[in-house]
């Protein structure tokens, strides 16, 4: 995948007139280079993230040289939810990154008790660190689901990925990543309910407590 970006001179707040006219300010930053703010498409850009998203390289072509990226991180607007800003991470290509690599589910819609409501996906984990060369990082882990059974879980074992080039740092082989497990109703879980007199009581205590007790909790609270 490839993009076109621009060396741009907007800093700080002047970068809000970038946005009005449809562009994103980002920002290119590795080892040993000198950080180059940067100016895109916000358009293109979205097409690249969508299909790329944090684990694939891409090449961003800035004048007249290419850079290859990662994007390392992304600033959404708290209001609109549109990207206000990117981050690319040119990486040595020899030695080797921590990255995490999404959990990708198919075959919901295929799986029968899922269907039928008889059990729900859980997942263990969303997200699995790996490290490997920057060109052997994996997309995702999918798995598909369409045929497994109630009680049923997925390790880490079980996904698919090349275990030569590509090292799962954060969880063992036999941690489970999803779980097929029955629907059980939630039952609300019961309040004893409370006498008259135990409310009096209760009542009562709070009005007979001396002030000086009360100064003496909130500088324990303190």
């Amino acid at each position: 995948m490839e993009i076109n970006a621009e060396k741009r001179k907007e800093l700080g707040k002047k970068t809000r007139f970038l946005r009005y006219e449809g562009n994103l300010p980002g920002v290119i930053y590795g080892k040993k280079m000198e950080s180059i703010p940067v100016s895109l498409d916000y358009d293109s850009f979205k097409k690249v993230w969508d299909r790329s998203g944090e684990t694939d390289l891409i090449d961003i072509k800035v004048d007249t040289h290419s850079y290859k990226v990662l994007i390392k991180k992304i600033q959404l607007n708290p209001v609109s939810g549109k990207i206000d800003h990117v981050e690319f991470y040119k990486p040595d290509l020899t030695e080797k990154i921590e990255v995490q690599v999404p959990i990708e589910v198919i075959g919901e819609d295929k799986n029968e008790h899922i269907k039928s409501g008889e059990a729900m996906l859980f997942y263990v984990v969303d997200e699995i660190t790996v490290k490997a060369l920057p060109m052997d990082l994996p997309h995702e882990f999918t798995i598909d689901v369409s045929q497994m059974e109630v009680g049923q879980a997925i390790t880490v074992k079980e996904l698919n990925y090349d275990k030569d080039k590509v090292e799962i740092v954060d969880l063992e082989i036999d941690e489970h990543v999803i779980r097929l497990d029955k629907m059980e109703e939630q039952k609300e879980e019961e309040v004893a309910p409370v006498s008259e007199e135990e409310a009096i009581a209760g009542m009562e205590a709070i009005a007979e407590k001396k002030p000086e007790d009360e100064e003496e909790e909130n500088k324990e609270d303190k």
